[in-house]
């Protein structure tokens, strides 16, 4: 079957994206899959090119302002589709991450152009990057949520929060931008640097607790893992950088916690329209109340990220999690992909 590995992109968390397709790619191929990489800046990748960009390692920090600015102007965009390579493959896997990978662009682009890929579709993708929609939707299903407020946000709606508060884009991932505030005098610098990566700026209630977080995959809720962090929070620098982070699968948690959070992980996943797979966060509060933070789309796919240790705590080897969601996709697109193949 030919399978074409979408990757890189021009977010801050490129580098987080080549290093899950340099995986995904050597597990797809492993199971005899015919796959193609192609990067959204650069176009189809040669052998040569694969071995330069796709590797599996993350910087500490992501790329600077600059670089970015360069990769955007350089982003192929709807010339994506008329790339013969997708034009002729039977699925496409995003390893894609930000808003240009997660938000629903680049499924919607394939949606017009009638081609098969793994993930959630346009509305989905666009409802869970947009936290602050998310959100609303997690309220609706009855999924806990901290408390916010989007910026412009007075005194009295940080009052109403009460400090430390999170403060973050609205629409970006792996916490980039995202600062923890203790005083209201660190609340504008705070602002300031979200919005070097984003329009839109959220002022959450920081839960103070264990973090914990749960991958889906179809519509079942895999092992729940607990996430410790040498900071303060799982930011940029304690998730890629080894050794900063425990990451336990599956979480030390008495069974009644475990079930209650891998059913408001269903439900999240439900309430956004989601499909395939994600993986939902969550902080465990000195109520005893597990907090969604927010819902991945496109989660980090190298074997050590969090979706491939859920699954692997519940039988899933790396492999077998990458073949499992082709098959999704196959088996939710099955005559599409039957009319292709006859074409072909």
């Amino acid at each position: 079957m030919r399978v074409v590995v979408l990757t890189g992109g021009s977010t801050p968390e490129r580098d987080v994206a080549l290093a899950g397709a340099s995986q995904v790619v050597g597990a797809l191929r492993r199971r005899e899959y015919d796959v193609t990489v192609v990067d959204t800046v650069t176009g189809q990748l040669s052998a040569r090119k694969e071995r330069e960009l796709l590797r599996p390692e993350v910087g500490t920090t992501p790329p600077s302002a600059e670089t970015l600015r360069e990769l955007a102007a350089k982003e192929l965009g709807d010339a994506l589709t008329t790339l013969p390579t997708l034009q002729s493959a039977e699925l496409v896997f995003p390893v894609l991450h930000g808003r240009q990978g997660e938000g629903g662009e680049i499924q919607a682009l394939l949606e017009r152009a009638g081609i098969p890929y793994a993930g959630s579709d346009p509305d989905g993708s666009a409802l869970a990057m947009d936290k602050d929609r998310a959100k609303q939707r997690f309220q609706e299903a009855e999924v806990p949520t901290p408390a916010w407020h989007m910026w412009p946000a007075d005194e009295t709606a940080i009052a109403e929060l009460g400090l430390p508060v999170v403060v973050k884009p609205s629409k970006v991932g792996s916490t980039v931008g995202l600062t923890v505030v203790r005083s209201l005098d660190g609340i504008a610098p705070a602002v300031s640097e979200a919005f070097r990566y984003d329009d839109q700026v959220l002022v959450e209630a920081f839960v103070a607790g264990r973090e914990f977080t749960v991958g889906v995959l179809g519509n079942r809720a895999l092992a729940v893992g607990e996430i410790i962090p040498d900071h303060e929070i799982f930011d940029y620098e304690c998730k890629y950088t080894p050794g900063m982070t425990q990451e336990i699968f599956p979480a030390d948690l008495p069974a009644q916690h475990t079930h209650h959070m891998q059913e408001l992980a269903r439900s999240a996943h439900q309430a956004l329209g989601l499909r395939d797979f994600s993986r939902i966060d969550f902080r465990l509060g000195v109520d005893d109340i597990p907090y969604c933070l927010e819902a991945n789309t496109l989660p980090g796919l190298t074997r050590t990220s969090l979706l491939p240790q859920s699954a692997a705590a519940v039988g899933i080897p790396f492999d077998d999690l990458c073949d499992r969601i082709c098959r999704l996709v196959l088996a939710r697109a099955p005559t599409r992909n039957k009319a292709r193949a006859k074409g072909m």
